[in-house]
């Protein structure tokens, strides 16, 4: 179970920082050292893809990926100095800020494709499960990774849009990694998961009811990378360059995102070939964001009405 994430930024303040610090730190070239705080996961390969391309060299940046566990992770390492920059979803983001938390985004992160069969998330159910489609996930218990977070808001938004009651459904905090077993012994009656995850599960005879990203939100941003308010201005500009560019190569080259993904993650090959991408705009659609902070304060995941703009570029 997460701690929450003023809990963590609290433990992380009174733990010893890695020399990088609160301030970039010129490295020995004259490039600015920067530690970025990247959940290990398919929705980050262009920062990585970024890094091996040179685009944060021509940037003056010398950039190190330190893999965190999640967005509560990455916000608290943020804020507490530890990073300059960290990757994390909007609801987690849209939290921070309600906690007072000191967090500004400064680019997209991952996007949903908008289109259910085809995108990087979903709600998937046994293959013989009498559930169908979004609607009959009311009155059942639905793993997500994280409780009160964008799972859980987006497959209630789908349910409602399905015709279904989501006020019903019993939300069970898993790791992704442990969601298909939790399906398989009946523990859940669903499970939600991410790429490679749900190409994993499917491949072993599951079945998806709902792919909540792409019917919950139109053009969904789902992540963004962010920094805290003390980072330099001109760093964050060069970096949000450099982020930009690695965005749209990645978006553009398909099979080099796929290829990248084997030098930080443990995805199996054969699985890398076959799961589904997510998009990877430069623009952030505030509209979604803006969605998403009223879909969670309508579910009691935000207690005021959230100020997006803020929070965003």
């Amino acid at each position: 179970m997460r701690r929450p994430i003023a809990a963590l930024t609290a433990a992380l303040a009174l733990t010893a920082l890695p020399a990088c610090g609160s301030a970039e730190q010129p490295a020995a070239d004259g490039k600015d050292k920067v530690n970025a705080g990247v959940i290990a996961i398919v929705d980050t390969a262009p920062i990585h893809l970024g890094k091996a391309k040179g685009f944060f060299d021509r940037q003056n940046i010398d950039l190190t990926i330190t893999p965190v566990q999640g967005g509560a992770a990455s916000v608290s390492g943020a804020v507490s100095n530890q990073f300059q920059f960290a990757f994390a979803n909007t609801t987690s983001l849209l939290t921070a800020r309600e906690q007072g938390l000191d967090v500004k985004v400064v680019a997209n992160g991952v996007s949903s494709t908008g289109e259910p069969g085809k995108d990087f998330g979903a709600v998937l159910v046994k293959n013989d499960s009498p559930i169908r489609t979004a609607k009959d996930l009311a009155g059942k218990k639905v793993s997500v990774n994280q409780l009160k977070n964008i799972g859980d808001t987006t497959i209630r938004a789908s349910v409602r849009k399905a015709g279904g009651d989501p006020s019903a459904i019993e939300f069970v905090e898993l790791a992704f990694p442990d969601a298909p077993a939790a399906l398989d012994n009946g523990r859940v009656d669903a499970i939600w998961v991410v790429e490679p995850f749900v190409s994993q599960a499917l491949s072993h005879g599951a079945r998806a009811v709902s792919w909540n990203f792409a019917e919950a939100v139109d053009d969904l941003t789902v992540a963004m990378y962010f920094t805290n308010g003390k980072t330099d201005p001109d760093l964050v500009k060069r970096f949000t360059a450099a982020m930009n560019e690695s965005l749209a190569y990645a978006d553009a080259h398909p099979d080099e995102a796929r290829e990248i993904l084997k030098s930080y993650t443990k995805i199996a090959p054969e699985v890398i070939a076959k799961i589904n991408l997510p998009r990877w705009g430069t623009e952030i659609n505030r509209e979604s964001v803006q969605a998403i902070a009223d879909l969670a304060r309508a579910d009691g995941v935000l207690k005021n009405k959230a100020d997006v703009a803020a929070l965003l570029p």
